[in-house]
């Protein structure tokens, strides 16, 4: 008897929002569902960062985060390692 194949899932590209380590989050890339498990970003402050994107178009620098209302430098600090811009 032949065991049955694995069944297998494939992802189309540019589908996930994190990076292939999986440990950052892409910033032009992820809903508010992913931006919310960033550390300091609860829903409010994660719809305002779609909202800018969707508004002023992909992010270009990380630094770029402080133009979103609630987003200082100290704010800036603690994503500036858990976020990308694939």
């Amino acid at each position: 008897m032949v065991p049955a194949a694995p069944a297998t899932t494939t992802t189309p590209a540019g589908a996930s929002s994190t990076s292939a380590g999986g440990d950052r989050i892409s910033l032009n890339q992820a809903g508010i569902a992913e931006l919310v498990a960033l550390p300091g970003i609860g829903p409010e402050l994660a719809r305002r960062i779609v909202e800018y994107r969707e508004t002023h178009g992909p992010f270009t620098s990380v630094d770029e985060l402080q133009n979103v209302p609630g987003i200082g430098p100290a704010k800036l600090g603690e994503l500036r390692g858990r976020v990308t811009l694939p």
